[in-house]
C-alpha cells in the first residue's frame, strides 16, 4: 500500500509534467505556422518546404514509433527492474548503436536519392520543375532529421521509464523554435529565403 501511495503523486507529476509541456509546445507549434505563413506566404517553394519535411517526419513513424517504441519500452523497463544497472546501459548502447547504424545508412541514401524519393512521396512534382528542384534541395537537409529524431524518441523511452516525462515532452519545443528563428532571423540572410528552413531543421535535429 505505501509503494502504491508513493506512486501516485509521482504519476500525478509526470502526468501534470506531461501536460503542461505538451501544452507549450503546442503553442509555439501555432506561433511557428503564423510565422511561416507571416513570412514566407503560400507559394510554390513554401509548399516544397512542406513537402520535404513532411517525408522525414512520416519516416519517423516507421522507425522511431509504432511498433518500436512498442517493442524497446517494456524490454527496457522490465529489465530496469530486474538486472543490473550494467545490463541496461548495455541494452541502451547496443539498441542505440544499431538503430543509429542503420539510420545512417537509410539518410546517406535518402540524401543521395533524394530526387527519386521526392517522386515517390509527391509524384506530380516533376510537373513543376522549379517546385521540385527546390523540394530535392530541402529534402537534402531535411532528411538527416530523421536520424537525430529517432535517437531523440529512443532516448525519450527510456526517460519515460524512469517516470521522467517533462523533458521528452518539451522536446518538440526546440524543433518550433528553430524554425521560428530560421523564418524571421535566417531567411532575409539567404538568397533563397525557403531554404532557412531546411537549416532550421537540421539544427532542431541536432540540438534535441
Amino acid at each position: 500500500r505505501r509503494m502504491t501511495a508513493a506512486r501516485h503523486p509521482r504519476m500525478l507529476r509526470g502526468l501534470l509534467s506531461f501536460g503542461s509541456m505538451t501544452m507549450v509546445s503546442r503553442v509555439f507549434g501555432l506561433v511557428r505556422d503564423m510565422v511561416i505563413n507571416s513570412v514566407f506566404g503560400a507559394n510554390q517553394f513554401t509548399d516544397a518546404f512542406w513537402v520535404a519535411f513532411r517525408i522525414p517526419n512520416f519516416m519517423r513513424r516507421l522507425f522511431a514509433e509504432g511498433s518500436f517504441s512498442t517493442a524497446f519500452v517494456p524490454v527496457f523497463t522490465e529489465i530496469k527492474e530486474k538486472r543490473s544497472h550494467e545490463e541496461l546501459k548495455e541494452l541502451m548502447a547496443r539498441t542505440a548503436g544499431t538503430l543509429g547504424g542503420v539510420l545512417v545508412v537509410i539518410v546517406a541514401l535518402g540524401v543521395l536519392f533524394a530526387p527519386q524519393v521526392t517522386l515517390l512521396f509527391s509524384p506530380g512534382a516533376a510537373d513543376e520543375p522549379a517546385k521540385f528542384g527546390m523540394t530535392v534541395e530541402l529534402l537534402r537537409l531535411t532528411f538527416p532529421f530523421l536520424l537525430f529524431v529517432s535517437m531523440t524518441a529512443l532516448a525519450a523511452g527510456a526517460l519515460n521509464s524512469f517516470h521522467r516525462f517533462g523533458m521528452p515532452a518539451l522536446t518538440p519545443v526546440i524543433l518550433n523554435l528553430c524554425m521560428i528563428s530560421g523564418a524571421l532571423w535566417l531567411s532575409p540572410q539567404l538568397d533563397v529565403p525557403i531554404l532557412a528552413l531546411g537549416w532550421a531543421i537540421l539544427a532542431a535535429g541536432v540540438l534535441q
